[in-house]
């Protein structure tokens, strides 16, 4: 794996280094890559295993699954967020953006293998009155979300993929 793969490719406005907020997570995963990525694309079923995950509707009908370009709503942090997916090379990474009022982010993962399974990267940076304020009040709440994120996914991807729905 080339070392841009072990990056995330930010667009320039989300980059951390300008971005007012940003949080960094990552876990060594005893999984198959395929299945962590697997269970990152099942959107629709993040509600059965991430607590911070509700609602999630894809926009085209007939689409169950993340795909390049793939629009879709979903409640997170207590927000209605309309999220697109900007970024998809099956079993490496996925990315999508995410807006609402008072909040604009950009949400990234890396999956890289290991000799254990994948070392997974999640990362966002977000602008807004409400992600600056919500940072502001509740400083690690998000980065201890996205951990428990990583962890629930390293749970369920260890068991395989996910079932059909």
């Amino acid at each position: 794996m080339n070392n841009e793969a072990k990056t995330i490719n930010w667009p320039p406005r989300f980059d951390p280094s300008v971005a007012p907020v940003h949080v960094r997570n990552e876990l060594e995963m005893a999984a198959r890559p395929d299945d962590i990525f697997a269970w990152l694309i099942d959107a629709a079923g993040w509600p059965t295993w991430y607590p911070n995950a509700a609602n999630v509707r894809f926009a085209e009908q007939g689409v169950t699954k993340l795909q390049p370009g793939a629009r879709f709503r979903w409640k997170t942090f207590g927000v209605s967020i309309v999220s697109s997916v900007a970024e998809f090379k099956p079993v490496e990474r996925i990315a999508w953006d995410g807006r609402a009022i008072g909040v604009d982010v950009y949400h990234a993962w890396l999956i890289i293998p290991s000799r254990r399974g994948a070392h997974v990267i999640t990362e966002e940076t977000q602008y807004g009155v409400f992600a600056r304020a919500a940072a502001a009040l509740w400083p690690n709440r998000m980065h201890r979300f996205h951990q428990i994120w990583l962890e629930t996914l390293a749970e369920m991807a260890a068991s395989g993929p996910p079932s059909a729905r």
